[in-house]
């Protein structure tokens, strides 16, 4: 009786370790969509008001470039100033050790938002072989948006933002690399069924409206 007990026992640990290791995978909710589609702005009243820490690609290689002595900053910076994608291994070890330090400090924030990637199918790549199994990507939420509507947002936050991106120049070129590289990555997980799209030429509270019941939806 008592081989029989310890033998449930030893089978029932490593399994409940499972699970609890699961449950500290982070929980991904990739947020893409056209330069100006509105996408920090929406993962801020996200933030607000679901249990998720948001991460943008884009800032956190921003934050890079301006850290003092950082070796990546002026690789970083050429590729920003010239609307192309950073390499990357960049990009996802910024990304990964971000996640980290969130969960180390708060085991409860395992929800993320990664804003602005993944930008192109060699992005998707280095994910899927740095993070398999490392994270959990539950849906895209894709803001879908016009370019004419997209450019004259962008060219009116420049106005007051300081980002040296926000001019026309700089902006037709990074439509182009969107539509030429992260669409299709949008198309590839739809046919996994995994993307939630939202219309976000509207205002930023009908926008928010639309994300607030698909998360609510998704839990």
């Amino acid at each position: 009786m008592f081989g029989r007990v310890s033998g449930f026992v030893s089978e029932r640990v490593p399994r409940l370790l499972n699970q609890v290791s699961l449950m500290m995978k982070p929980q991904v909710v990739f947020v893409l969509g056209g330069p100006g589609a509105g996408k920090g702005t929406q993962c801020s009243k996200i933030v607000e008001n679901f249990a998720y820490t948001h991460l943008s690609a884009g800032d956190l290689l921003r934050a890079e470039r301006a850290r003092e002595g950082s070796e990546c900053g002026q690789l970083i910076a050429n590729y920003i100033k010239e609307g192309k994608i950073v390499p990357v291994e960049i990009t996802i070890n910024l990304l990964k050790q971000a996640m980290e330090e969130t969960m180390k400090k708060d085991e409860k924030k395992f929800r993320f938002l990664i804003d602005g990637f993944p930008r192109n199918e060699d992005n998707l790549q280095g994910w899927n072989s740095v993070m398999d199994g490392k994270a959990d990507v539950k849906f895209v939420l894709f803001f879908d948006c016009s370019n004419e509507v997209c450019i004259d947002r962008c060219l009116e936050r420049g106005k007051s933002s300081g980002r040296t991106d926000d001019n026309r120049e700089s902006l037709q070129k990074r439509i182009q690399t969107y539509l030429q590289s992260t669409r299709p990555i949008i198309d590839l997980y739809e046919t996994q069924g995994k993307v939630r799209t939202v219309d976000a030429s509207r205002s930023v509270d009908e926008v928010f409206a639309d994300v607030k019941s698909i998360l609510d939806k998704e839990g």
